[in-house]
């Protein structure tokens, strides 16, 4: 395995509060690209906002960081993290809505 591929993080995230209309996703997309941070994020029919982080842990981290805070129409009230095995997810995109 490359060094590369070794110091790569992988977490899901899952953001509740008033995170839907407020354009958390594409605030969410343009920080994460920023980073240079792979993965995608959705709404979700509860309402919370669900996004998978893969990259670097600084990146992630800072990623995170972002969605713990969100956009300044956004009220974040929790953000659960879960780690995961790298999928080598490319690339970031918003994603219609899942469950």
């Amino acid at each position: 395995m490359s060094d590369a591929k070794a110091s790569r993080v992988r977490v899901r995230a899952r953001i509740r509060g008033r995170v839907q209309g407020v354009w958390f996703r594409g605030a969410t997309a343009e920080e994460a690209r920023r980073q240079g941070v792979d993965g995608w994020v959705r709404n979700c029919a509860d309402g919370a906002v669900e996004a998978v982080f893969e990259g670097r842990r600084e990146s992630v981290d800072a990623v995170v960081a972002f969605v713990r805070r969100g956009p300044p129409a956004a009220r974040v009230e929790s953000v659960e993290l879960g780690k995961e095995a790298p999928a080598g997810e490319t690339g970031f995109s918003i994603r219609g809505s899942g469950a």
